[in-house]
């Protein structure tokens, strides 16, 4: 696919492209009351914007870019166990933990109000 963006979410940054899904960990609000399936999302922290051969770059955001998308559900990631200890002084310390995320899809891509890709 020719178009796509690259946004900021969730702490980190993702390149997305209409059709897509992905996995946003650190949702504004991932409670199951407020997130049912096929919620509308609207992110308006898009840092680039690439349609066919331009490239429009923000600086830090584009002004007039918004990406629109749908969440299908909210899950949480497997379980990442971290595991501590000392040699020779009997000192143990197990913990873990798991993520929450939401699997979402990109819908299409705006730019000053116009669609770059549905």
């Amino acid at each position: 696919m020719s178009t796509y963006a690259i946004i900021e979410t969730g702490g980190e940054q993702l390149r997305v492209e209409p059709g897509r899904f992905y996995d946003i960990r650190h949702f504004a609000s991932l409670k199951p009351k407020f997130l049912g399936s096929n919620t509308k999302i609207l992110i308006y922290r898009v840092l680039m914007i690439h349609n066919e051969s331009i490239i429009n770059i923000g600086h830090p955001w584009l002004k007039g870019a918004i990406v629109k998308g749908r969440i299908l559900h909210s899950h949480l990631k497997n379980k990442i166990t971290i595991y501590k200890m000392r040699s020779k002084k009997k000192t143990r310390r197990k913990l873990g933990y798991r993520q929450n995320s939401a699997r979402s899809i990109v819908d299409s891509i705006f730019l000053n109000g116009k669609e770059l890709y549905k």
